[in-house]
């Protein structure tokens, strides 16, 4: 991955077969404290007219239309949705559309950029034959299935991991550790579940071959990323987006 800025705007960038994968930061929109500056979550309490420039701001800057981005409203689960079209309404470029209760999204129209939103969670991008797919994977999707099943969907050779909680920050509950007994040992030191390993481990299972991570802790990185966890209610939301390179 590399990283990319354009007037202000800051992000990471990776390359997949016939295809690019975005990570916003937080850094270059309009947002005022405690959200400064580029979020994207609607939900978290910010000013909506300035999470709306935000959306258009890294949409273009991505030189993608606001209005062909899709997304949903996260429930921490493994479903995946598949769109042969744009929203319509667009809850990207027009808040306070319907939103479906998915936590993955994936497509084979070139021009469509699934995007989920993100505070410590896993953006992992997929690419393959079938098209793109962009999961929101926290610990409870991934057990549930949600890198299986997006990887299905596109017949996925290739995944780019975003950046998120690391294992120098992310202590669970022995129930959450309970829930990857299967993936073998190196998962976890103590309480502190290494996320990103758990994810490329379930990205080999699902057959992906090349899996590229940012290797980067948005808990430890204030500068560039929200953090739930670190930051609570005051957090914003970060984006992954993939799209065709033919769109």
């Amino acid at each position: 991955m590399q990283w990319h800025e354009h007037d202000g705007v800051r992000w990471l960038q990776a390359q997949l077969p016939n295809a690019t994968a975005a990570f916003s930061t937080r850094v270059g929109g309009v947002s005022e404290r405690p959200f400064d500056a580029l979020n994207l979550g609607i939900l978290t309490g910010d000013d909506r007219d300035a999470v709306l420039a935000n959306r258009h701001r890294l949409a273009e800057t991505l030189g993608l239309e606001p209005e062909r981005v899709l997304m949903g409203r996260q429930v921490h689960g493994a479903d995946v949705l598949g769109h042969e079209a744009a929203q319509d309404p667009s809850p990207y470029a027009r808040p306070g559309s319907p939103l479906p209760e998915v936590d993955g999204h994936f497509t084979a129209s070139a021009g469509l950029a699934p995007l989920v939103l993100v505070a410590d969670c896993l953006p992992i991008a997929l690419a393959g034959p079938g098209g793109v797919a962009m999961l929101h994977c926290g610990w409870r999707g991934l057990a549930d299935g949600i890198v299986a099943r997006g990887a299905e969907a596109v017949r996925a050779e290739a995944a780019a991991v975003g950046p998120g909680i690391g294992q120098c920050c992310y202590e669970v509950g022995p129930e959450v550790l309970a829930r990857f007994d299967d993936l073998g040992e190196g998962i976890a030191d103590g309480r502190m579940l290494d996320l990103p390993e758990v994810a490329r481990r379930l990205l080999q299972a699902a057959g992906v071959q090349a899996i590229e991570s940012a290797g980067l802790c948005t808990s430890c990185d204030p500068e560039r990323f929200y953090s739930h966890r670190r930051d609570g209610k005051s957090s914003g939301r970060q984006g992954g987006l993939v799209w065709d390179e033919a769109g």
